[in-house]
């Protein structure tokens, strides 16, 4: 017997992939992109709220390894016909506020709304990981790998239109919110095995992996059995439109 509820779900996910493939094609400027390099200065920041929002383009963010007296640092691409990024640093009362910003492309051809453009450029940023700090890194259809090992983080929150996301979590964490979101593509999260955490999880069309040592307890919500009592926890919540959700256990 055909099973109809499955091949409704296979036949979803093939018109999925045609839309995205069919709306992505042809999308990026023409011509090679540029790069620019950049390097904030720490200026004895004590916190950071950092924003990053990379256009269309790929996005990678790790941390400084050269003990630089940097808040941050990298090398950001672009296309002449987007103009440079546009980088702001604000200090007030140890508080900086870092605000980077794609400039958008001119896209032709007909694009749904989580349909975007993916991978024009390449964003390489290197965080001070001593600096305890609150990020959000958008993009509007790039893939994002944040690798936070060691870093110090308040709160994170990343998202792309269409592309995947992947991070790592450090091991260092109080009590930690994450959010992590895609329009159709996969998306993973590494939780260090020390840390405890409670994971609402869903996807349109993918597969939610959630695996040991966390109990699914709703529909949605995976747990750590220590949860409560913790002392490093995080609790995450996950979403993509069309691709994987998963957690691995590091």
């Amino acid at each position: 017997m055909i099973n109809l509820v499955a091949v409704s779900k296979w036949m979803a996910r093939v018109i999925i992939l045609a839309l995205l493939l069919s709306t992505v094609a042809g999308c990026a400027p023409s011509g090679d992109p540029l790069t620019e390099d950049f390097a904030e200065p720490l200026n004895g920041a004590t916190a950071a709220k950092l924003d990053i929002d990379a256009g269309d383009g790929n996005l990678t963010v790790d941390t400084l390894t050269g003990g630089e007296s940097l808040l941050a640092g990298g090398t950001l691409q672009y296309f002449e016909s987007q103009g440079l990024p546009a980088r702001t640093l604000v200090a007030f009362n140890g508080e900086a506020t870092l605000t980077l910003q794609g400039g958008k492309a001119t896209q032709s051809g007909i694009r749904l709304p989580w349909a975007a453009c993916n991978g024009a450029t390449e964003w390489q940023i290197h965080l001070n990981p001593t600096v305890p700090s609150y990020l959000a890194a958008h993009s509007n259809g790039g893939n994002i790998k944040l690798n936070l090992a060691g870093m110090t983080l308040i709160s994170l929150s990343t998202d792309t239109g269409g592309g995947n996301v992947e991070v790592v979590l450090p091991d260092n964490i109080a009590d930690l919110s994450v959010t992590a979101k895609s329009g159709a593509g996969n998306v993973i999260v590494h939780v260090p095995s020390g840390v405890a955490a409670k994971i609402h999880a869903t996807t349109g069309a993918g597969k939610v992996i959630v695996g040991s040592p966390f109990s699914k307890i709703d529909d949605h919500t995976y747990q750590s059995p220590d949860y409560d009592s913790a002392a490093q926890k995080v609790e995450i919540t996950l979403d993509s439109g069309a691709g994987n959700v998963q957690v691995i256990t590091d």
